[in-house]
């Protein structure tokens, strides 16, 4: 066996790697300034860049992680990340990557029925997922224009602008969601509402669901609530909607990239979405040619945890976010924009300024936003492993001694 070959088998290499996973390693070496024309070996290069990609990276498990919609992962997507690297299956020939068309049609089959749909695909994220859902509404429906409130995910516009349609914003109300006294006609119209908006967790009104020639909701973070018999009622009237966009790497807890798209009418929207080649056994469904395993992991998470094992998380992590927003309103230092209705609260100090206030808090700890042109502070439940209590003290310590 070449020296080269045994990079491609599994070795104690791979231990290493795990064993790392444990360390915080210290920065020992700098990176190579140029490309290297001979390589250290896979020893050495775990040792180089151990501090660089473990050390130098946030940790999204952290008891005072709290910032953003990116949740840690159960180990049980690791190994599954491992295989699927090892693997390298690509979902355009479904020969050479059987199980792993089977996993995704597996998770669609599973998760579809929780929101009316009848099938879908999965996609890198739900910027792609949203492309999809509108492109799908223009080849199938005809739809001539976008309309979203001012609080859509950026997505939207991106999609609009791509796909050649015109796009209309919508004013909010005093919660951040669509106001439904600004809608007007739209009749030739896909109507993009979103089920938890990335700056405040407002969900838009879905009474308005099938009110539009097409109607797309952008689920991407509080699609999963859905599966929750406790938080379910928050997204009722979803199940009309023609297309449902939700992130697994969200409240799903994927690694990275990882998101469903979903038609309530699969036929019909994958029609105008789907195209052949020569080299294909099947059409290619959807933007993107070549993708991975992504359903490998989630298959898995939902086999290992079960429907009441994931739920517990996102309940768990709703439940943090109403302890911490019921707590900061009950002291004068701070002051909430509002209750948090997806595990999205906002608040700012009440005798300092925000940005200063933000600055002295633990990085990695919360992120802001500006409403308004009002600066403030972002706390966001995607993490079901953090101690709430120590959060809540490091904000009151903050706030009473700036």
């Amino acid at each position: 066996m070449t020296k080269q070959s045994k990079s491609f088998s599994p070795n104690e290499g791979l231990q290493r790697a795990i064993e790392l996973l444990h360390q915080t390693p210290e920065l020992t070496e700098n990176l190579p300034e140029k490309f290297p024309d001979f390589g250290r070996g896979e020893d050495e290069t775990l040792n180089l860049l151990a501090p660089y990609v473990l050390g130098r990276a946030t940790r999204l498990d952290s008891p005072i992680s709290f910032a953003h919609m990116d949740p840690p992962t159960p180990w049980i997507t690791w190994a599954m990340s491992l295989w699927n690297a090892r693997l390298n299956q690509n979902l355009l020939h479904s020969a050479s990557a059987p199980f792993a068309v089977e996993a995704e049609k597996k998770v669609i089959d599973w998760l579809t029925p929780f929101y009316g749909m009848d099938g879908g695909h999965m996609c890198s994220g739900s910027t792609i997922a949203n492309i999809t859902a509108l492109w799908a509404a223009r080849e199938a429906r005809g739809v001539k224009k976008v309309v979203a409130s001012r609080s859509a995910h950026f997505s939207i516009a991106k999609a609009a602008s791509l796909l050649g349609l015109s796009y209309e914003q919508i004013p909010t109300d005093v919660r951040g969601r669509l106001n439904l006294k600004e809608i007007e006609d739209m009749s030739d119209a896909c109507l993009v509402l979103t089920a938890g908006t990335t700056d405040t967790g407002a969900i838009d009104p879905l009474v308005l669901v099938g009110q539009a020639k097409w109607t797309h909701v952008d689920a991407a973070w509080a699609g999963p609530l859905r599966l929750s018999l406790t938080h379910a009622y928050l997204l009722d009237g979803i199940t009309g909607a023609d297309s449902i966009a939700v992130s697994a790497h969200k409240w799903l807890f994927q690694p990275k990239d990882s998101s469903l798209i979903m038609f309530r009418d699969t036929e019909l929207a994958n029609s105008g979405i789907s195209f052949g080649g020569s080299y294909l056994a099947a059409p290619n469904v959807g933007l993107q040619g070549s993708r991975g395993a992504a359903a490998v992991p989630l298959l898995a998470t939902m086999v290992a945890l079960g429907r009441a094992g994931i739920v517990g998380l996102v309940d768990h992590s709703m439940s943090l976010a109403t302890k911490l927003a019921t707590e900061l309103s009950q002291e004068g230092y701070v002051r909430l924009w509002a209750m948090p209705e997806t595990g999205v609260t906002l608040f700012q100090p009440t005798k300092f300024d925000t940005q200063d206030f933000y600055e002295r808090l633990p990085k990695g700890m919360f992120s802001t936003c500006v409403i308004d042109e009002e600066m403030w502070v972002r706390s966001v439940a995607a993490n079901p492993l953090a101690d709430i209590d120590k959060i809540i003290e490091i904000v009151r310590k903050t706030a009473t001694h700036l």
